[in-house]
């Protein structure tokens, strides 16, 4: 039996995120993968098609609405990607005690706000251009593991070496969690 993986979209959804689909096809081999669209868990309204506009949403009532509702369908320990605001919404459902393995966020800038960390291994990325990554105290303070690739902006998790070198990791992170078990 392969172990769970959800994935949660950026705030874009995953209707305009087509990036997502090279994930699950690398993901999906050694994971059973269940894709999560940021903005349907949140109960965003899309037709405010701004970034802007989204984003307000997101703050003002998804966030929470969005953990609310993934700790109600989840509820079997899983291993978490997320992307941008997906990053928070699991990094809080987690929290709020949905079961997380393995915790990968990519360009999930508003965690730069969370004072508590998740009980789970976590790994983080940005962009080194990403003007809203936390700073290197945040790091320090939170004690995780994080990566920042220095010509990259927030919007790295949609190039396609960084789709690869990220899905890759978490392959072989899971390798190496199975050999240590055995």
């Amino acid at each position: 039996m392969k172990p769970r993986l959800i994935i949660l979209s950026d705030l874009w959804g995953v209707q305009k995120s087509e990036w997502l689909q090279e994930y699950d096809k690398i993901l999906s081999s050694d994971f059973d993968v269940n894709i999560y669209d940021s903005c349907a868990l949140g109960e965003v309204d899309l037709s405010i098609a701004t970034e802007i506009g989204i984003h307000e949403q997101f703050i003002n009532y998804g966030i929470t609405t969005a953990i609310k509702n993934l700790l109600t369908t989840e509820t079997q320990k899983v291993n978490v990607l997320a992307f941008s605001i997906g990053g928070v919404i699991a990094w809080k459902a987690a929290l709020k005690g949905l079961q997380v393995d393995n915790f990968y966020a990519i360009s999930s800038t508003r965690l730069r706000y969370e004072t508590q960390k998740p009980y789970c291994q976590i790994k983080l990325y940005y962009g080194g251009n990403d003007i809203h990554k936390p700073n290197k105290e945040w790091f320090e303070k939170m004690n995780v593991k994080n990566e920042v690739h220095l010509d990259y902006d927030h919007q790295m998790y949609a190039m396609s070496d960084c789709v690869y070198k990220v899905s890759n990791e978490i392959i072989n992170d899971l390798a190496t969690c199975k050999n240590k078990r055995i």
